[in-house]
């Protein structure tokens, strides 16, 4: 089967575990009802799905009902006909990201970083310091939300791999690895404290919660790097380009 149906897979089985999924037509739609990030709320189209305009009509009408940016992120083989059927109703494409994966055999493990202690929250104020720095690193402002904090307690209490980095003692990075679908886990909210860049933190973390994660019988660990610069350090823990991801979404109405 091909890595990039297995990938969607994986979201999709994910999405559906979510106590706040919604089906519509052959749209489905997670929600997150604590956070109002465009990332954690979005739809996935069916497979080979050929939306008509009602369906769209009524697909927007279920994010603005929620008071959400009506989103959609998925993987243009998966459902080719989709595209075309969004741009004509008057969405935009975000951009199209790379999507890398790593299995046990290409995992490379990276050298010592001085100072720096990786381990799983323990405590609430380990899951608030976590949380913060990717807070912070993502370009929020203020604190974060329950919705970030509920996503890295439900990741670590239900099968998936959370850590949290510490260099000197000092809370310095860290990130997640989803709970396992379809034998896949996707690497998610990697994060480094800006005065701890440049120093191989989100390398050691990401290779941590990836071996992690396949330590846990996954087949791969997948990823969506941030920037260019980003995905050439995933590169070099051994992660490669499988796919392409569509992120679209319709503009606010003024």
């Amino acid at each position: 089967m091909d890595f990039a149906v297995r990938i969607q897979q994986h979201v999709c089985a994910l999405a559906r575990r979510s106590p706040n999924h919604l089906v519509v037509g052959p749209f489905l739609i997670r929600f997150s009802p604590d956070w109002p990030s465009p990332y954690a709320n979005y739809a996935i189209p069916e497979q080979d799905a050929e939306p008509t305009r009602r369906q769209i009509r009524e697909l927007v009408a279920a994010f603005e009902q929620r008071e959400r940016l009506p989103r959609l992120e998925y993987l243009p083989e998966w459902a080719p006909a989709v595209e075309p059927a969004l741009l004509a109703a008057g969405f935009e494409v975000e951009n199209r990201v790379p999507l890398l994966a790593c299995t046990a055999a290409d995992l490379v493990v990276p050298g010592p970083v001085p100072g720096l202690a990786v381990s799983v929250p323990e405590n609430e104020d380990e899951f608030v310091a976590l949380a913060q720095v990717q807070h912070r690193a993502y370009g929020e402002e203020g604190e974060p939300g329950d919705g970030e904090l509920g996503w890295l307690r439900m990741t670590a209490h239900g099968g998936g791999a959370v850590a949290l980095a510490r260099v000197d003692g000092e809370p310095a990075g860290g990130g997640a690895a989803s709970i396992s679908a379809e034998g896949l886990s996707e690497l998610a909210g990697i994060a480094v404290a800006d005065r701890y860049r440049r120093r191989g933190v989100g390398a050691a973390v990401s290779a941590v919660l990836t071996a992690t994660a396949l330590d846990h019988q996954r087949e791969a660990v997948w990823l969506e790097p941030a920037e260019e610069s980003v995905e050439r350090m995933y590169e070099r823990i051994g992660y490669r380009r499988v796919t392409e991801k569509l992120n679209i979404s319709l503009p606010r109405r003024r």
